[in-house]
């Protein structure tokens, strides 16, 4: 089966590392924890009235959910492989763009999966406005996207580097 760019997260080995260690912990010892703490105030009594047990089950909903979403983002996962250096635009890659071409009013992220933010760079989805507007665009090219008051903005493409991060 063919993987569409879209549905492919592009990671470093050291995020994928850390999104499997928190999957394995989840999987393991943390939804051990819950079916503990649901069993514990199942033993309290009524459940109808037993604001434990529910809290519990509410957080094992959201463990769960954490569980399902960090299973199908590593099961699609593109590993260790930095795109190529030649000024096109695409996850994985440091991209800086200028706001109205003005060269005073620029950004700089990484066009990258949300799941691994860092202090050091602010972090884009290639599925955002923005992402998705100077995906696959080269430096120089200009691009244009809808801001959430439905205005439109419109960016040059300064530089696109692979992230060395």
């Amino acid at each position: 089966m063919t993987q569409t760019s879209e549905s492919v997260t592009w990671l470093t080995q050291e995020a994928y590392d850390q999104l499997k260690a928190e999957l394995e912990h989840l999987s393991g010892p943390a939804r051990a924890e819950i079916v503990a703490k649901i069993e514990e105030a199942r033993q309290e009594g009524d459940l109808k009235e037993n604001a434990g047990y529910h809290a519990a089950r509410e957080d094992q909903g959201k463990l769960e959910l954490r569980i399902r979403q960090l299973t199908q983002l590593l099961q699609h996962a593109k590993v260790g492989e930095a795109p190529a250096d030649n000024g096109v635009v695409a996850p994985g890659m440091v991209v800086t763009i200028a706001f109205d071409g003005d060269p005073d009013d620029t950004l700089t992220f990484l066009l990258g999966s949300r799941e691994y933010v860092s202090d050091e760079i602010d972090t884009y989805s290639p599925q955002s406005p923005l992402g998705s507007a100077v995906n696959g665009k080269k430096t120089g090219d200009d691009a244009s996207y809808e801001l959430p008051n439905g205005s439109k903005a419109a960016v040059r493409i300064l530089d696109a580097k692979p992230y060395q991060g």
